[in-house]
């Protein structure tokens, strides 16, 4: 460090309106009431003035940071702060041993970690000796699922507290206070100011910065209107990564709605997901799972549509093939469902494969061979064409097994006509000793 960096910074050097508005108090920190809040669960922590090791998990711009500092201050820990993204293992070592002659000289380290879904898992074992024997209090912070990201060994000595999205509450909270900070008004007028905090989609670090950039922009007594206001400001991209939690969710979301018969909400998830840039046949692909795993025989003709919207994106691209998949998906939503050839199937492989390599009846085996027609093959079998009815009524199972039942169609759609040709399969097999 040298002698610059010591000093720290000018007071008078430009800050942006997000660090200025940085809260000085746990009851300062907005939209987090569930943890920062008279009864939250940080506020009772810290009652007990030992807060053990945390893992922040929430959106960008909720607040992580911030609360991380202000634990450290109200429990009287050196704060020490490193991003997975700049830091690696010999850094960490430095970073471990200064919190350990801390600790010789009887004070505390809160270690903030960002990003730490970033460190890979050998690097994620590193903190564990130190967070055992206390030489740090850890803080993590994740906008990734934990459960998915981190080992479970360090999910194990930590306590996982959840971020929440600012509501338009929050938001709004924040531009009140950015403006007594700057002693006047946003110039917006008030739809464009509700586009604002839409633009800042639960982020409190955008809508200040949003919030900045339009104070640039404006002159003399100038007001924006909404159309004002996308000029000055380019609409913030939603927060979803294609290749993470928010792809999953979405993606979920767009199948149980679907499965619910909800068409207005799936239509509003595919939306969601197109205009996040998701990839169109990668929701095509999902929709044809729709079609056959909830679906089925219900309505055989899903499986078509979902098939043809696919082709019709190929064919026309984007934006007219997105109307395709929407067709597909208001089909799938109100269409018939049954899942009983999805469960079905299930329930035969599971049996598949606990009973092995279990061998036909002969009755169904052919004898192309002298020798296996002297073993029985394909003695006693009845070709159907042949039988009344056109049905011979034969058990078809290995005898080890016995007949089974795995598929059993509900009177829906398609599906009735099934179930009551099963019945008089039944019936027959019953008059014909099968």
């Amino acid at each position: 460090m040298d002698l610059f960096e010591a000093a720290g910074p000018d007071p008078k050097a430009p800050r942006p309106l997000a660090d200025r508005l940085r809260p000085q108090t746990l009851a300062e920190v907005a939209g987090q009431e569930h943890l920062t809040g008279p009864d939250g669960a940080l506020t009772r922590l810290l009652r007990t003035r030992s807060l053990g090791s945390l893992v922040f998990w929430g959106p960008p711009g909720t607040g992580k940071t911030t609360v991380a500092r202000l634990l450290a201050g109200e429990t009287d820990l050196a704060f020490e702060q490193i991003s997975a993204i700049f830091t690696g293992v010999a850094d960490l070592k430095k970073v471990f041993e200064q919190a350990r002659s801390r600790r010789v000289q009887g004070r505390g380290t809160l270690l903030f970690v960002d990003e730490i879904h970033r460190f890979n898992r050998s690097q994620q074992d590193a903190f564990l000796p130190v967070v055992e024997d206390g030489t740090v209090t850890l803080v993590g912070a994740t906008t990734e699922n934990p459960s998915f990201e981190l080992n479970a060994a360090l999910l194990s000595r930590a306590r996982v507290l959840t971020f929440r999205s600012l509501d338009d509450d929050a938001l709004e909270k924040l531009i009140a206070r950015a403006e007594a900070l700057e002693a006047k008004p946003l110039p917006l007028d008030a739809d464009a100011r509700l586009a604002l905090v839409r633009m800042a989609d639960g982020d409190g670090r955008a809508i200040l910065t949003l919030a900045e950039e339009v104070w640039r922009a404006a002159g003399e007594g100038e007001v924006f209107d909404t159309a004002g206001l996308s000029e000055i400001v380019q609409r913030r991209a939603p927060i979803y990564d294609k290749a993470q939690e928010g792809h999953y969710n979405l993606i979920s979301a767009l199948h149980k709605t679907v499965r619910g018969s909800d068409p207005d909400a799936a239509l509003y998830y595919l939306a969601r997901m197109l205009d996040a840039g998701e990839n169109p046949l990668f929701i095509a692909r999902r929709v044809v799972r729709m079609a056959v795993e909830d679906i089925g025989l219900a309505d055989p003709q899903a499986l078509v549509v979902a098939n043809a919207a696919k082709d019709a994106y190929d064919f026309l691209g984007s934006p007219e093939g997105e109307l395709a998949l929407a067709n597909a998906v208001i089909y799938v939503a109100t269409a018939p469902k049954s899942n009983a050839a999805y469960t079905a199937w299930k329930a035969a492989l599971s049996l598949a494969k606990e009973r092995g390599s279990l061998t036909p009846p002969k009755t169904i085996l052919n004898a192309p061979t002298k020798l296996m027609k002297s073993e029985g093959y394909g003695d006693g079998y009845r070709y159907d064409h042949d039988e009344p009815d056109a049905f011979s009524g034969q058990d078809y199972w290995p005898e080890a097994l016995g007949r089974q039942s795995f598929y059993r169609p509900v009177e829906r759609g398609f599906e009735r006509e099934v179930a009551k040709r099963m019945e008089w399969w039944a019936k027959l097999r019953r008059e014909r000793g099968g």
